[in-house]
């Protein structure tokens, strides 16, 4: 590496976190104040407030601020270098424009990893108490309002309530189902089921049982209330607010396989969420590239109308982001090309802009 590639590494890493620190700052500062009242209905010490929240907070900003910042990083260096015309004395030395871009690339990459090993390890466990502290200081008391609930709980077993109190951990009009194929073998049903949180098992009111042995073959059964166990708990009842945002890929991972397994309709957006931790780090190069390709051309304008580019391209690829994380929620898409789509038409726009910079 040469004393040219350091002397931009160190330029670009070091604008990339004042500029970090600097937006997320402010951010916070506006967060807190539209946040207060809770804080004070509640009545919350500053130390409980900076150290349980606004230390888990100020990183979560951090990540979701990071394509504007490495782009404004990106921008605001390059401008600077061309507005001192050192880009022009760099090149007239023998130096490409691909070479330039290298340190720029690893840069990038730097931060690029970094976040991956943040969205995917770290973060998440920061989120869980940042969440948890929303639900209980700022968010209304949840309350589970789903009806006619289904949920496979094996693979031919599938549960079935008409309704669920989550204050209380109460199922009401309880069913349980053994499906062969197509075919309904048995049906269980209660009035009710109650999670016992000292044994850790369902206890069931008096249940009636039927099996269906052929069309015109069925048993019934009368059983006691009693306890039982299932591959169902008072957590697949809780509430999702920002629950991909808590755990880590590992967890992500089960927790998919857990989805699919039970055939629940909203696996498209955990699947979201994972592909586009594995796409971030790649964006975050490409908008590092397009930010140096952007501004490396001195501008009569200045290095504020090239930054001011910058954020306005940045705020386009995050509006783009989460257009394409809708559309794959909502099945238009599917979730690995959604993850994936942003990042490639931008790497696309970035050849296109490289085409027309002065070599």
């Amino acid at each position: 590496m040469k004393l040219l590639d350091l002397y931009i590494i160190k330029k670009f890493l070091t604008a990339f976190f004042f500029t970090v620190l600097i937006l997320v700052t402010v951010i916070c500062v506006i967060d807190f104040t539209e946040k207060n009242d809770d804080f004070i209905k509640h009545n919350l010490s500053m130390g409980k407030i900076v150290f349980g929240y606004y230390i888990y907070l100020f990183p979560y900003f951090a990540n979701l601020l990071a394509p504007i910042t490495i782009f404004i990083a990106a921008v605001f260096v390059t401008a600077q270098l061309a507005a001192r015309t050192e880009i022009v004395a760099i090149m007239a030395s023998g130096v490409s424009f691909r070479r330039l871009l290298m340190p720029y690339a690893i840069g990038g990459s730097v931060v690029g990893l970094l976040i991956f090993g943040l969205i995917g390890w770290v973060l998440p466990m920061g989120n869980k108490t940042r969440v948890d502290f929303e639900r209980t200081y700022v968010k209304n008391p949840y309350r589970f309002t789903g009806r006619n609930v289904h949920i496979k709980e094996g693979p031919r077993t599938y549960v079935y309530m008409e309704s669920y109190e989550n204050t209380n951990n109460i199922g009401y009009r309880f069913a349980f189902e053994t499906i062969d194929g197509t075919v309904l073998k048995r049906r269980m049903t209660a009035d009710a089921i109650t999670w016992d949180s000292t044994k850790h098992v369902w206890h069931m009111t008096p249940q009636l049982v039927r099996t269906f042995r052929g069309p015109q073959d069925e048993t019934l059964l009368t059983l006691p209330a009693r306890d039982t166990t299932l591959n169902l708990f008072p957590k697949d009842f809780g509430s999702t607010f920002k629950l991909a945002e808590t755990m880590t890929l590992p967890e992500l991972n089960a927790f998919i396989r857990q989805k699919i397994q039970r055939g629940a309709d909203d696996t498209q957006l955990y699947l979201s969420e994972k592909y586009e931790r594995y796409s971030y780090p790649f964006a975050i190069v490409v908008l590092t590239l397009i930010g140096v390709i952007l501004s490396a051309r001195k501008s009569r304008a200045g290095v504020g109308g090239q930054i001011a580019l910058g954020f306005v391209l940045a705020f386009v690829f995050i509006i783009f982001v989460m257009l394409s994380r809708n559309l794959a929620q909502v099945g238009s898409l599917p979730p690995l090309v959604a993850a994936w789509v942003p990042t490639v038409v931008f790497a696309g726009i970035g050849l296109a802009l490289y085409r027309f910079v002065p070599k």
